[in-house]
């Protein structure tokens, strides 16, 4: 069996935080999402985030939920196939009511690029050239 990623993320509305990922065209699996959260599939069968109500998301843990807007406890890092899909997604969570939370950085064999969810979460996009 192959091992597939679950992220899981607190959102403070479920329903805004699946729009802004729909816009940047990403889909939600159906058979894992309810009222309470959406399965935000980011790669078919491997990786994928659950996207949480603040109130559901509790129920997991025994600490304070983290504030993504006030402090990062966390980085998501995804690749991708080139440097104009990263643009791309980044523009389109722009639009999508997100931000850029710094310029794009080139590295010469490795080229990256932020933004920021409705909640603050960190998501870097980052695609490396084939040799590297």
């Amino acid at each position: 069996m192959n091992k597939q990623i679950f992220l899981n993320l607190p959102v403070q509305d479920l329903a805004k935080s699946k729009a802004f990922f729909e816009a940047l065209g990403y889909r939600f699996n159906p058979q894992f999402s309810n009222e309470n959260g959406a399965c935000l599939v980011i790669a078919e069968g491997s990786i994928h985030a659950m996207l949480l109500t603040e109130a559901y998301f509790k129920t997991f843990i025994d600490k304070p939920v983290a504030r993504a807007r006030e402090a990062t406890g966390m980085l998501i890092c995804l690749s991708c196939d080139s440097r104009e899909e990263v643009d791309a997604l980044v523009a389109k969570a722009i639009a999508a009511g997100g931000r850029a939370p710094r310029p794009p950085q080139d590295h010469g064999f490795m080229y990256g690029h932020a933004f920021e969810d409705l909640d603050g979460h960190l998501w870097e996009l980052v695609w490396m050239a084939p040799p590297a």
